[in-house]
């Protein structure tokens, strides 16, 4: 079971503490030079809250981020996490749904910086999480290769990154009648990685730092 998050929401449509990462999401979607963080309990977001923004951050991380007119989770710590990387707002986040791990499977790429749905996909009848994940990245690869684009993409999963460098799943689902659409698609995606070249940076997305990835479909 995901353990309970506090979202602090500074500069927003409304500013406050939210329970959940789809309030939090509410309040600074489309709003330019939103600020806001995660905690993992109510008591550090209330202080955090108390303190302001320049009380968690400092003038240094928050004015360059807003200086730039990008939402600025700069930097910090949060969660126990030493990060010095900031959030590259020029860039698709992608993000997998699934009913069931293997089950149906969609994905979705996101602008980071407004969270408006750049592509998606699915529902595909029989996946995994990481499967989804995988093409959700190849798919951003493949659309900014055709628009000359150098964006960065960012993905929560550990292994869908390690695959897309591998050019190959390494995954147990079983091709069968019920998994035929997924492994055409993770075929097709595999095939692409070995015939095409990219210049694309394909980076974690910091959670712990930085909350849920734009491109979630909130069904944790």
């Amino acid at each position: 079971m995901a353990k309970q998050k506090y979202y602090v929401v500074w500069e927003g449509k409304q500013p406050g503490v939210y329970s959940t990462w789809a309030e939090c999401q509410a309040q600074t979607d489309h709003y330019t030079g939103a600020k806001y963080k995660s905690y993992e309990s109510k008591a550090a977001a209330d202080a955090a809250y108390r303190a302001g923004w320049k009380g968690n951050w400092g003038t240094g991380g928050a004015s360059s981020a807003a200086a730039k007119g990008k939402p600025a989770f700069s930097r910090g710590r949060s969660a126990g996490v030493d990060t010095s990387e900031e959030i590259d707002y020029d860039s698709i986040s992608v993000d997998v749904g699934t009913r069931g791990n293997p089950g149906p499977v969609e994905y979705k790429g996101v602008d980071t910086q407004t969270g408006d749905v750049i592509f998606s996909c699915g529902p595909i009848r029989k996946g995994t999480n990481n499967l989804g994940e995988f093409l959700a990245i190849v798919h951003a690869l493949a659309l900014l290769k055709k628009e000359g684009s150098s964006k960065t993409v960012y993905s929560d999963s550990v292994n869908a990154m390690k695959w897309v460098k591998q050019k190959k799943v390494a995954t147990t689902l079983p091709r069968d009648a019920s998994t035929e659409e997924i492994w055409t698609l993770i075929d097709r995606a595999e095939n692409w990685l070995r015939t095409h070249t990219y210049d694309n940076k394909v980076l974690k997305w910091q959670t712990k730092a930085w909350g849920e990835i734009k491109a979630d479909y909130g069904r944790k």
